[in-house]
């Protein structure tokens, strides 16, 4: 008798390495104001973390979260020059503040030592951005939105 066949299921092309610190970071609407260069981090580049530079432009509701967010502008442009992005996204490029240096070293110790010597870049896939113009944290997406 021969067995029945099996096939294993499907494993995704790319499963985002997890992002334990973005979703529980605490920074409220007012640590950014109209002007503040900042930077979406997305992945690492060449042993360094990288991210999409943006200027913050105005205050936005973010209605993925239903919080207070920010109005980004993209100054090189692209596809999508605007969005509205939730301020736990963001880092200051613009100013060297405590929040957002201790935030970055911790991304820094998370992600680097995944990928030592690899000088691809590679985007962590935990970003997408809505038919609304919002960035949305793979980590905030909720059915129905």
């Amino acid at each position: 008798m021969i067995p029945p066949s099996w096939t294993p299921p499907a494993t995704p092309a790319f499963a985002p390495p997890p992002d334990p610190l973005t979703p529980t970071r605490d920074i409220t609407h007012a640590h950014f104001e109209a002007g503040d260069e900042v930077v979406v981090l997305k992945g690492v580049a060449g042993g360094e973390l990288w991210g999409d530079a943006m200027r913050v432009v105005a205050p936005s509701w973010h209605t993925p979260t239903d919080e207070d967010g920010w109005r980004l502008r993209d100054a090189t442009g692209g596809a999508q020059t605007y969005i509205t992005a939730h301020p736990r996204y963001l880092v200051h490029l613009s100013h060297r503040c405590p929040d957002c240096l201790i935030y970055l070293r911790a991304m820094e110790d998370h992600l680097l030592p995944k990928y030592p010597g690899n000088d691809a870049l590679i985007d962590c896939g935990w970003y997408t951005t809505t038919a609304l113009g919002q960035l949305l944290h793979i980590a905030d997406a909720r059915s129905g939105r």
